[in-house]
């Protein structure tokens, strides 16, 4: 009988079609799988594939929500069972956001995949969603993983690639680690093989080119091409098919790696800069979905969620401030105004950065170049959380809270508090 694979989709998945027929392709069997499902029937499946597309919309980040449902909770079992699971794109996401990627013994989230970087000639060529087909190179033994049985090292497929956040980043100690432990399974390279860190051969600044990781055992792991969606994947689709015949082999491995401890400062506004807080008119739906969460999570707390950008300008303030607002390039005005921040009692308001700002660099060339407007000196783009606890301590509630890491991943994001 054919090996029994659950094809597990979360809301806003999308390439459950593509998936299937790639398990249909090497005699797998594929059965679609929702999140919210009885977890306890995943034990009867033989492997496991969490699907591509956009789960919650990406809001929060990408993965995250879904990070957090119970279907994880039982995934962690199957894999410390051997079982096999394979997460491509937002798939892969979700296993870095629940930490069965990279698989410390413990399952805390280790590494980040966070916005494309697409720079070349020192500008900003593009920002956000990309897709394009991408050389991977196997970069671990055959043996190593259940995904690579069908190939050598050093061997090259062309597949697809489509994501917004799919840079991996990671702790330079972490990195060593996996590169000794093999968990790179396939890395960026260009049509003759040559590993190059820049784009496009890397299309999205990923650090040391890496496409897919592993879990130290092998039986896990997260792709952010798509394999899916071409016959040239089906090596690792087959490979998954020969690891379960041979009764899941993993192998006697752990990682050794101790996270940092996130922190949280208070934020000071450069001189000579000015604050916009956005709020917007409409819904915002991604603050709904991130209340609707923790209140899962057994939090009771509500949420109001705006965007903040920090403008440095060297003179002229007031004109160069308006002609920023005419351009409606920082925010839209049929759907978002100038606000302030909420003070509120039992209200902690956080603001969230990305570490490396891609939008607010891009964002700056376009106010410089399109528009012409002289004088901004440097740009910065963040999110506002204010979170009012409706129930219990605050300052416990909060600490439990930011644990979640629902708000902020610590390796890709700084944290602020605002008084």
């Amino acid at each position: 009988m054919n090996p029994k694979i659950a094809i597990i989709q979360f809301p806003g998945s999308n390439t459950e079609r593509e998936t299937i027929m790639a398990c249909h392709r090497v005699a797998l069997n594929p059965i679609e799988f929702l999140w919210n499902e009885n977890v306890q029937s995943l034990s009867s499946f033989d492997g496991f594939i969490i699907v591509g597309g956009f789960s919650y919309e990406d809001r929060s980040r990408s993965g995250v929500l879904a990070a957090l449902e119970p279907i994880m909770i039982q995934l962690k079992i199957e894999a410390k069972n051997g079982k096999p699971i394979l997460g491509i794109c937002n798939g892969a996401q979700i296993l870095v956001e629940s930490g069965l990627i990279p698989g410390l013994g413990n399952f805390e989230p280790a590494i980040a995949l966070t916005d494309n970087k697409r720079i070349k000639n020192n500008h900003v060529i593009g920002v956000g969603y990309y897709n394009t087909w991408s050389h991977l190179k196997m970069d671990s033994s055959s043996n190593r993983s259940a995904f690579t049985r069908h190939l050598k090292k050093g061997d090259q497929i062309l597949i697809p690639l489509a994501h917004g956040e799919g840079r991996f980043i990671m702790d330079r100690k972490l990195l060593n680690e996996l590169i000794k432990n093999e968990q790179t399974i396939y890395r960026y390279c260009d049509e003759k093989g040559e590993i190059i860190d820049e784009f496009p051969t890397n299309p999205n600044g990923s650090v040391y080119n890496i496409a897919a990781l592993c879990n130290p055992q092998g039986n896990v792991m997260a792709m952010m091409p798509h394999p899916e969606r071409t016959e040239n994947g089906d090596p690792i689709f087959s490979s998954l098919k020969e690891f379960i015949e041979n009764k899941n082999p993993v192998l006697d491995k752990s990682l050794v790696y101790k996270n940092q401890e996130s922190k949280i400062r208070l934020f000071q506004s450069k001189i000579n800069s000015k604050e916009w807080v956005i709020d917007q008119i409409i819904t915002d739906n991604e603050e709904s979905s991130v209340q609707k969460a923790l209140r899962k999570k057994g939090f009771d707390v509500s949420i109001h969620r705006q965007v903040h950008w920090e403008i440095s300008i060297k003179q002229n303030i007031d004109t160069v401030l308006k002609s920023i607002n005419h351009s409606g390039e920082l925010f839209n005005s049929n759907k978002e105004y100038i606000s302030k921040t909420i003070k509120k009692e039992k209200t902690a308001t956080f603001l969230i950065r990305k570490k490396d700002d891609i939008l607010a660099r891009a964002k700056a060339e376009s106010l410089k170049e399109k528009f012409q407007i002289e004088g901004i000196t440097n740009l910065k783009y963040g999110v506002i959380w204010n979170i009012t606890i409706n129930k219990g301590n605050l300052k416990s509630v909060l600490n439990q809270l930011i644990n979640t890491q629902i708000l902020f991943n610590t390796l890709s994001h700084e944290c602020y508090r605002i008084n």
